[in-house]
């Protein structure tokens, strides 16, 4: 990537081994588009839950030519207060709880923005399919 990454840190004390994660991930996304303007990451730890953890939000933001696009990884609690009721804890009960590791956090928010820049770039190439007009006839 050309440019700096624009990382902040909210409701934490800012880490290097994280900066250097995000900064990692980062660099992936220019194999998709060369033509990223801008990339800020805000890391943020809203809430620090003694039953839960942390549960972190990560938001990246990319500026491309024309747009602006925007991955976020906010968890929610909905999943964990379902299944608070429930008496016997199981594996695939875990599988739908938020992300307490802010690793497993950075690497999900990276791939919506993957995502989405590749749907952009599909839409520049005009990959994506158009419908052209109604046959129309005349009576």
């Amino acid at each position: 990537m050309n440019l700096p990454i624009q990382i902040t840190f909210k409701n934490m004390e800012p880490s290097n081994a994280v900066a250097a994660r995000i900064e990692e991930e980062a660099a992936k996304l220019d194999t998709f588009y060369d033509r990223i303007t801008s990339c800020r990451v805000v890391v943020d730890a809203p809430h620090r839950h003694h039953k839960w953890g942390v549960l972190y939000h990560i938001t990246v933001e990319l500026g491309v030519p024309g747009k602006e696009l925007v991955a976020k990884h906010e968890p929610s609690l909905h999943g964990v207060l379902q299944h608070e009721e429930t008496e016997k804890w199981h594996k695939n009960v875990e599988a739908g709880m938020p992300h307490r590791d802010i690793y497993v956090s950075i690497r999900d928010a990276f791939k919506s923005a993957r995502r989405q820049l590749q749907d952009y770039v599909r839409c520049q190439r005009g990959d994506v399919k158009t419908h052209g007009l109604p046959p129309q006839t005349q009576v």
